[in-house]
């Protein structure tokens, strides 16, 4: 009997090693309907609504609660420098993603979903990998486009051309701003003054939110809007009159991406990676736009990358890396000299 008692109390002992170790290794997680749920804390840049449809996706898919924990680029360098052990990734823009690797606070990785993503997209040691970018585009009224005997795709022809232009205020939104920062490193301040210059007399209004020049095309109200691609496939795909016109001399974009931090526990790492690839994926695409969220994967092997009509856009290849006093007289110099000249 005693030896029967030994056997039994063995075979306890070991079933708790496994059970605690398997938690151990999938990272931190708690029991709900007799399932054990792992837990993944993300900081994020990206607004709340933008990360909670593929959150509950990804919950049902991979039994893992993902919360985000939406902060402003600031506050989230500071939170993530902290060394948090309980904290697991940041998704976030890449300047935000720029800062804290150059502090040192991501752990790299590598996995078979990033090593497909292109070098311009990443990190290049592995720190963090993008995941979605938003280009800028033209947006073209279908009708208008009909009148055109030559489309104009470029910067400079849109800035000679007749058309009524709905754009964003530079000052407005960083999507804006990171175009006129992005122009004057690609082209030049010379020439990108000049192309904004010759662009001014036809803008209708410079608005203060993303969606607005989009609408504004998609209403008559304007022919081309200069404007963030996931705010016009948004317009396109609710039955709006709206072309879209890649520019041939590249464009400017906005990069979000992921990386894992290195201050989190083994298990949490692993969690981490397997959510890094979920991004990487159609799943992630699909959840997304269930919502009417657009952003263009950066994953070349992705179905949603392969159906995109404007899978190979011209991206401008020089990053803006102005100081924040540069892009700050940047934008004056704008506000003085075009947008409020005489």
């Amino acid at each position: 009997m005693r030896r029967y008692t030994t056997l039994l109390i063995v075979a306890f002992l070991l079933v708790v090693v496994v059970v605690t170790g398997s938690q151990q290794l999938a990272g931190s997680g708690h029991v709900e309907d007799g399932v054990t749920m792992r837990e993944l804390t993300v900081y994020t840049t990206l607004p709340a609504e933008h990360v909670a449809e593929f959150a509950a996706a990804y919950e049902k898919k991979s039994r893992v609660r993902v919360t985000f924990v939406p902060l402003a680029g600031s506050d989230l360098i500071e939170r993530a420098s902290k060394n948090d052990p309980t904290v697991a990734l940041v998704l976030a823009d890449a300047p935000t993603l720029e800062e804290l690797t150059r502090r040192g606070k991501f752990l790299p990785y590598v996995s078979e979903e990033t090593d497909a993503v292109p070098e311009h997209f990443k990190q290049e040691e592995g720190a963090w990998t993008g995941v979605w970018y938003d280009p800028i585009v033209f947006a073209v009224n279908s009708d208008y486009l009909r009148t055109l005997k030559v489309v104009p795709d470029t910067w400079q022809a849109l800035a000679q051309s007749d058309a009524r232009v709905g754009m964003t205020d530079f000052v407005a939104a960083d999507a804006a701003s990171n175009l006129l920062y992005s122009l004057i490193s690609q082209f030049g301040e010379v020439q990108a003054f000049a192309i904004l210059r010759d662009l001014h007399p036809h803008v209708v209004q410079y608005t203060k939110y993303l969606s607005n020049p989009v609408r504004q095309v998609g209403m008559g109200e304007a022919d081309v809007a200069v404007a963030v691609a996931s705010e016009t496939m948004r317009y396109v795909a609710d039955g709006y009159p709206i072309r879209i016109v890649y520019p041939a001399d590249g464009t400017a974009y906005s990069l979000g991406g992921a990386g894992i931090l290195a201050a989190a526990g083994e298990g949490d790492r692993q969690a981490a990676g397997e959510f890094i690839d979920y991004l990487l994926s159609d799943d992630a695409q699909t959840a997304l736009q269930s919502q009417g969220f657009y952003f263009l994967t950066t994953n070349p092997m992705a179905f949603a990358y392969r159906q995109f009509a404007g899978k190979n856009i011209v991206l401008f290849q020089q990053k803006p890396g102005f100081s924040e006093e540069q892009k700050k007289d940047f934008l004056d110099r704008w506000v003085k000299y075009i947008r409020f000249s005489q």
